[in-house]
């Protein structure tokens, strides 16, 4: 799926290449006008600034995370076997990682999707929505040009991305984060699950519906 692919780009450290393609990447997203200022963004704008803005919005914290396991286990032992799994699926869809290379990031993820036929891409797709729904609605006062690539990547799974009412003014975003990580997050059924591999990847995936917030 070439919008997969073209979507996955758009999350992407900021880099030459990335910033010349794109035309290239517009072409691939017919209709998604709401791009259009992320794309113009990086197209035109400084490359330190763009990069300093992507650190600033996705690597301070877990809320914003663009790592899907920081949603789902954060930092609990399971996190290493699910890691295990998810690069066994991608294996066996034929993508190999680079040493050192975090088979969570969602980039990596978008473009393993991008690869697979529509109905498994969108069955990929969709086991994510819940951390998809949460990082829209993050970034939707914060960055509204990249949480236009969330509702983007939500319609694609056959959903709408809600409207969000802008935050209160956060004068300090470590607070904000640490708020954020006060619960710990046990997405999940909570016992162990036997056997590893693509079926236990998805339930713990899909298992990230589930409200971490919520008691159990």
């Amino acid at each position: 799926m070439r919008a997969l692919k073209a979507l996955s780009a758009l999350l992407c450290y900021p880099e030459p290449a990335l910033c010349a393609a794109t035309s290239e990447i517009a072409a691939m997203l017919p209709g998604e006008t709401a791009l259009a200022p992320l794309l113009h963004a990086l197209a035109t704008e400084d490359l330190f600034d763009l990069q300093s803005a992507y650190v600033d919005l996705f690597d301070r914290g877990r809320r914003l995370s663009l790592h899907l396991f920081e949603h789902v286990h954060g930092e609990s032992r399971d996190r290493g076997q699910a890691m295990v799994d998810l690069a066994q699926v991608y294996a066996q869809g034929g993508l190999l990682l680079e040493a050192g290379e975090l088979p969570d990031y969602l980039p990596t993820f978008l473009e393993f999707a991008s690869t697979r036929p529509r109905a498994e891409a969108l069955s990929l797709l969709g086991d994510i929505a819940p951390i998809l729904t949460a990082m829209h609605a993050g970034t939707a006062a914060r960055a509204p040009d990249y949480a236009a690539v969330f509702a983007a990547l939500l319609r694609l799974a056959g959903q709408t991305a809600a409207e969000v009412p802008l935050e209160p003014p956060v004068e300090d975003l470590a607070a904000l984060d640490a708020a954020w990580e006060e619960t710990t997050v046990l997405f999940g059924p909570g016992e162990d699950i036997a056997g590893c591999g693509p079926d236990r990847l998805r339930q713990r995936l899909r298992a990230a519906g589930r409200d971490a917030r919520a008691p159990a």
